[in-house]
């Protein structure tokens, strides 16, 4: 071990005349401790949300999209071309549109007010369902009932179940905004897909009956397609653009909400800078214990310098001090980010139990755990972030350290 280490880890851990300089260089230790610990935090939870709102919104749909303006017609050809491309796992033909649902009185299993017949808006979506099942996970989500299997049947979220007051088996009509006719349906299953927007508005239906919906006649919307990774959704799309017509629509999961991946995306990056300010504080006070180490030590920089140690000899051991309360301060804050997020729902678990206070209310996030998800990658950039930012605090001390003038540092000793 070089001496300027072995120096500087002595003054840091042998005992002082000045117990201020000890606090401040705890307080260092703790306040990064406390900044890598509370961005490893937030940094899991935001990549939970991310993860878990990525996996509804692709549990609900295909992770392609492939579509004409004026919809498609022939479209067997097109999915026999699509499914022998590379990645691809599933393809489905389906149709899109708005409708208009009213119902009877409710009565059913989960609920509602009796009253009047009801009218609201809703989306409607025409499935092919033996190939659906290779293209989303709405069989999955089932709840109670299962998929339309004749023309008559539809399935609808579990929001707007709970709202209409209806159940399997009750009556449903939809109104085609094509010719005003009234289709009449009947629940074959409800789902819960997660997503509040699906749940309280989307139906399906089969194929069949959507295109009588929609006045479609043997047209479909599109396809949906389904890939073996949800990262290779764009190289998927970059393939299929080079081989299909000129006018296909191309679209990938992610294009389906760019502004709600951008504001997640501007969100993350805000809070780490939020976050990493707390890190920062720390980092000067490390600054500033060093410098009171500094003037504490000046008699023994004197003696150092007048038996030969270089500026730059000097100058490292009191750098080395601000990377071991760097580095010691970053090592508790990675395992106290660790273990908090491990542990976060029992947290807040007991929190709620112990104080009645609903630090996750399901109702409002529509969620029943806090979702987290420890990203190597995140865990990488706050470790070096951090460390940059005391190996930075520790510059100026040292260089003021090397500047002493021996004969000015044993003058008055």
């Amino acid at each position: 071990m070089r001496y300027e280490l072995w120096l500087g880890l002595r003054y840091l851990l042998s005992p002082r005349k000045e117990r201020f300089v000890s606090l401040i260089a705890v307080l260092s230790i703790g306040g990064i401790a406390l900044g890598v610990t509370a961005l490893l935090v937030v940094l899991a939870v935001m990549s939970g949300f991310d993860h878990d709102l990525k996996d509804k919104l692709i549990g609900t749909n295909a992770h392609l999209i492939i579509a004409t303006e004026e919809g498609l017609s022939d479209y067997e050809p097109l999915m026999r071309q699509v499914s022998s491309a590379n990645h691809v796992v599933g393809v489905s033909p389906f149709i899109m549109g708005q409708a208009i649902l009213r119902v009877p009185a409710p009565t059913g299993e989960l609920g509602g007010r009796p009253g009047a017949d009801r009218a609201i808006g809703v989306e409607v979506r025409g499935l092919d369902v033996e190939r659906e099942i290779r293209v989303s996970r709405l069989k999955e989500y089932l709840v109670v009932g299962g998929l339309p299997q004749t023309d008559q049947d539809v399935v609808i979220g579990i929001e707007l179940a709970r709202f209409l007051g209806a159940s399997v088996g009750s009556p449903l009509s939809l109104i085609s905004p094509s010719d005003g006719k009234r289709h009449e349906l009947i629940i074959s299953g409800i789902f819960r897909s997660g997503m509040y927007q699906y749940d309280a508005s989307l139906i399906g239906t089969t194929l069949a009956r959507a295109q009588q919906l929609f006045g479609l006649s043997e047209m479909v919307s599109g396809l949906a397609v389904r890939v073996d990774a949800v990262e290779h959704a764009t190289q998927v799309k970059t393939a299929l653009l080079a081989q299909l017509e000129r006018g296909t629509i191309v679209k990938t999961w992610m294009e389906f909400n760019p502004t709600l991946f951008g504001a997640l995306r501007l969100e993350r990056i805000v809070m780490f800078i939020i976050v990493m300010l707390i890190t920062a504080v720390a980092a000067l006070n490390i600054v500033a214990m060093l410098i009171m180490i500094v003037t504490e030590k000046t008699r023994d920089i004197g003696i150092l310098r007048s038996l030969g140690a270089t500026r730059w000899s000097v100058a490292r051991v009191f750098f080395w001090q601000g990377c071991l309360v760097g580095l010691g301060g970053t090592a508790l804050g990675l395992a106290g980010g660790m273990v908090l997020t491990a542990n976060l729902n029992a947290i807040a678990d007991w929190l709620e139990g112990a104080f009645g206070i609903a630090v996750f209310p399901p109702d409002i996030y529509y969620l029943d755990h806090i979702p987290t998800l420890i990203n190597p990658s995140d865990v990488a950039q706050v470790i070096v972030a951090a460390f940059i930012l005391t190996v930075v605090a520790g510059i100026y001390p040292a260089i003021k350290a090397a500047r002493l003038i021996p004969v000015e540092a044993l003058r008055y000793e």
